[in-house]
């Protein structure tokens, strides 16, 4: 009856872990995808200041389609969408700093139900995936 308990948590745990795994990497893509959103606004708003006041601008609204702006308005939107990825960077950090919490935890599971039933680990090495 214990056999079946732990094979039951490690089933358990393994499911935790597998799903644990997932949204951690898929807070890390969101990451990227922000990191290079932050550096092309930065980057436009570099090119940008170099620009004088009066000049009319292009906005890229499709990738080969563009929309006559003024300097100040592209400005504006370029600092917002930096800022806007600054601020989704600190919120999808604290997700994955809390979801690294939980996968430590679910491995520290992992070890005790290995090390309470020495048997479990055994099966589980000679499983074929």
């Amino acid at each position: 009856m214990a056999d079946e308990a732990n094979r039951t948590a490690f089933m358990e745990i393994q499911g935790r872990m597998i799903e644990t795994t997932a949204k951690l990497k898929q807070v890390q893509n969101q990451m990227r995808t922000k990191e290079g959103e932050k550096k092309r606004a930065y980057l436009t708003l570099q090119e940008l200041q170099q620009v004088p006041d009066g000049t009319n601008t292009y906005k890229s609204i499709v990738v080969t389609r563009f929309v006559l702006e003024p300097k100040p308005v592209l400005m504006t939107e370029q600092e917002q969408k930096h800022k806007d990825s600054e601020s989704a960077i600190a919120s999808l950090q604290t997700s994955k700093e809390y979801l690294e919490k939980q996968m430590a935890e679910v491995e520290n599971n992992l070890r005790e139900l290995l090390q309470q039933d020495p048997g479990l680990a055994r099966q589980i090495m000679s499983m074929r995936v």
